[in-house]
């Protein structure tokens, strides 16, 4: 048999070699439960820190939001102004301060509106002169009254600081109590000025009441309690009470009339009556001194362009009070007792 095989190792069948053995393939790797397991874990993992990390991201972007929210509210409602100091930032000028609609104890027309806007435009070191801007019908006595002598005071306080009145469409009655105590008034030749009267407005319901068998149970202690009830009748002795209280303010507003315009006043028996007329009709009368506007006064007249206005707007928070019916209860009462109050309008 050694006869057969070649020196060579080939076979003696075909004289073929003998085949190499072959390399043996590296063996894959065998997932096990444990290598799963920490597979899914390690993704739950990063999975859970991403989802805090966004978490985080949008809390600090609320957090961040609801600060700037507080901000703003504490700056609208303290009236905070971020120019600095009054001193440092707003140099010569002429102060406005304006009064929109009705003067009573809320509004643009409140006396504490007007009164510390007043004091801030005086004391300012760059205003040059202080110009109020009217456009109102009129309305309490005691609201112009407190006005006209805070502004008298200033004026006698800063006498180089002039206080000049701009009316706009209408200056009347209570409007026109405080545009008398400034030192110059200016209109426009359409402005309604004047009605210098004082009036108490209501209803009567006793009529109807016996029409339809309603019968008015009022109980007082003091006999005149029940004054100016509307559900009862005006007795003869209320009445004359009444108009001789509204004769006393009326000529209170009189002498404030007589005091702020002086010699300038061209009296008529008509000028105190209750009457209005066009504003070039009151330059005639003198209740008012010539046509201007806003703009033209700081211009022309006090010679200072740059115009800053220091009226108290209402803040934020009342705003929003008012909005979600906050002033709903003190609404309904001042409109219960409203009609029942001397009036300048």
């Amino acid at each position: 048999m050694s006869d057969n095989i070649s020196e060579n190792g080939d076979n003696g069948i075909g004289g073929e070699k003998n085949a190499p053995s072959a390399t043996p393939l590296p063996a894959k790797p065998q997932v096990t439960a444990s290598n799963w397991e920490r597979e899914v874990l390690e993704k739950l993992v990063f999975a859970t820190l991403k989802e805090q990390k966004a978490a985080r991201r949008w809390g600090i972007f609320f957090k961040a939001v609801t600060l700037l929210v507080i901000v703003v509210a504490l700056s609208a409602y303290l009236d905070i102004s971020w120019t600095g100091s009054d001193g440092e930032t707003l140099g010569r000028h002429t102060a406005l301060i304006e009064i929109e609609g009705a003067i009573e104890s809320e509004g643009s027309g409140a006396a504490s509106v007007v009164i510390p806007a007043l004091n801030k435009a005086f004391s300012d070191s760059g205003s040059v002169a202080v110009v109020m801007h009217i456009n109102s019908p009129g309305g309490s006595p005691v609201q112009a009254g407190m006005i006209v002598d805070e502004m008298v005071r200033l004026r006698k306080g800063y006498p180089a600081k002039p206080l000049y009145v701009v009316v706009d469409e209408i200056c009347a009655s209570g409007c026109y109590y405080i545009a008398a105590g400034a030192d110059r008034i200016y209109v426009n030749k359409a402005s309604i000025i004047g009605s210098i009267g004082v009036l108490m407005d209501g209803f009567g319901f006793t009529g109807i009441m016996e029409k339809v068998g309603v019968e008015r149970r009022l109980l007082t202690a003091g006999e005149n309690k029940g004054f100016m009830d509307p559900f009862s009748p005006l007795t003869e002795k209320n009445k004359q009470y009444a108009q001789t209280m509204l004769n006393e303010i009326h000529q209170q507003f009189i002498q404030v009339v007589r005091s702020g315009r002086g010699k300038r006043l061209k009296e008529t028996p008509e000028m105190f009556s209750g009457l209005f007329w066009t504003g070039a009709r009151s330059i005639d009368m003198g209740l008012a001194d010539a046509f201007g506007t806003v703009d033209s006064v700081a211009r022309d007249v006090v010679k200072a362009e740059d115009i800053i206005d220091y009226t108290q707007h209402e803040g934020l928070p009342e705003r929003v009070l008012k909005k979600f019916g906050a002033a709903m209860g003190a609404g309904a009462v001042k409109a219960a007792v409203d009609n029942v109050r001397p009036s300048l309008r």
